[in-house]
């Protein structure tokens, strides 16, 4: 499946929680933690570059942004909005991503879109099957139906996989991961 039929979900309504303040504007290198995430993915030419934001998300250039409605609610309510945005754009799939993971390469985005068969395909930390994500359209319902805090861990139990290393799959939860984020950016 090509990019231009797939609609970017990129959720950035988190309220950083573990951080202990905004981490999504919490700055990284040269720019906000959701810039370097946004940044690489606006290079590819999907159908829609959509954001799920919340009220302390960073401006994403580039973006159609979904305001997160109520403020505060969980991640199953940032996927209904983003499956609802892509729907309307006529999206066939979506890839879903995170923008606290500041770190996956753009080839790893490459790669996921070569491979997908239009069902759907994840990628793979060194523990857990994780973000980015794609779903083909006969799924979207199934994550409009999904409730509480949880992501669509449960909908990818049995799907293929793309590798990330330990280091590309970096969640920056904790100021811990924003400073081992600094390094590694800084090393490249």
């Amino acid at each position: 499946m090509n990019a231009d039929a797939i609609a970017l979900i990129l959720l950035a309504a988190g309220r950083g929680t573990r951080f202990g303040a905004a981490k999504l504007a919490a700055p990284l290198l040269d720019k906000p933690v959701a810039r370097h995430a946004a940044d690489m993915l606006a290079r590819f030419g999907f159908r829609a570059h959509l954001a799920v934001v919340g009220p302390d998300t960073p401006a994403l250039p580039g973006y159609v942004t979904v305001r997160l409605d109520p403020p505060g609610a969980p991640q199953s309510r940032s996927l209904a909005l983003g499956i609802a945005a892509a729907r309307a754009r006529g999206a066939a799939a979506v890839m879903i991503a995170l923008a606290d993971m500041p770190l996956v390469p753009a080839r790893h985005i490459g790669a996921m879109i070569a491979r997908f068969d239009g069902d759907r395909l994840a990628s793979r930390g060194p523990e857990t099957t994780m973000p980015p994500v794609l779903f083909g359209a006969q799924h979207f319902d199934a994550l409009i139906a999904l409730h509480g805090d949880r992501g669509a861990g449960a909908l990818l139990h049995d799907a293929p996989t793309v590798p990330l290393t330990s280091d590309e799959a970096l969640d920056i939860d904790r100021a811990a991961d924003l400073a081992r984020a600094t390094h590694l950016l800084a090393l490249r």
